[in-house]
């Protein structure tokens, strides 16, 4: 369930309608990651499909559940029906926090793996980087607080509309660890994590699966 919140802090919207009754929603690309996370929620509800208008980008796929409970759950937390702005760091268990920065990473991350050149020694190197993102900097403070323990770098820094979390190559290796340590039933966007393993076996990075 802390990979849900995590996801859902990131990629999950909350609203009530006029009729006093309360909705969580996700909307994502990847319908087999939807379908797990509404497996683990315990949910029957049908995933939506909501067609976008340029024909190069893919299709998103929402699950919508009406649950007062779930609502005001989220809202102890600190989660608000406009949160991108607002959003704390939430109080989440030790032992779950990897889980939830895994959840988090796969809404609102980015892992990227490439060439750059070297000038200073005339040669083309790999570089391996994470970052997070969110509109609001409390939140990426907080989670940069928690992750000091694991990682050397990193830093926020403002980008257009918002906030980035940034880390190197060494701190992402670290990061991979944390994250993915333990993973239950296979509860990850598969693309991101591919992008780690090709990098790992390119960089020859012992340890990590």
């Amino acid at each position: 369930m802390a990979y849900i919140l995590g996801f859902f802090t990131a990629d999950g919207s909350m609203y009530r309608t006029n009729r006093k009754t309360h909705f969580i929603a996700i909307e994502i690309t990847d319908k087999e990651l939807l379908e797990k996370i509404r497996d683990v929620l315990g949910s029957n509800h049908k995933i939506g499909l909501r067609r976008v208008g340029h024909k190069k980008w893919k299709p998103i796929y929402r699950l919508q559940i009406g649950s007062k409970v779930i609502f005001d759950n989220l809202t102890k937390l600190g989660l608000t029906q406009n949160k991108s702005l607002t959003l704390p760091f939430l109080s989440v268990p030790k032992q779950f926090l990897g889980d939830f920065t895994r959840g988090y990473f796969d809404g609102d991350g980015c892992v990227q793996f490439g060439k750059y050149w070297r000038k200073d020694r005339n040669e083309w190197k790999w570089q391996l980087s994470t970052s997070f993102t969110s509109g609001s900097e409390k939140f990426l403070i907080g989670l940069f607080n928690v992750l000091k323990l694991l990682v050397c770098g990193g830093n926020v820094r403002g980008k257009k509309g918002g906030y980035e979390l940034v880390f190197g190559q060494h701190d992402s290796i670290a990061l991979f660890r944390f994250m993915y340590h333990n993973v239950p039933e296979g509860l990850f966007l598969e693309r991101k994590h591919a992008t780690f393993q090709k990098a790992f076996k390119i960089l020859k990075v012992a340890g990590v699966v």
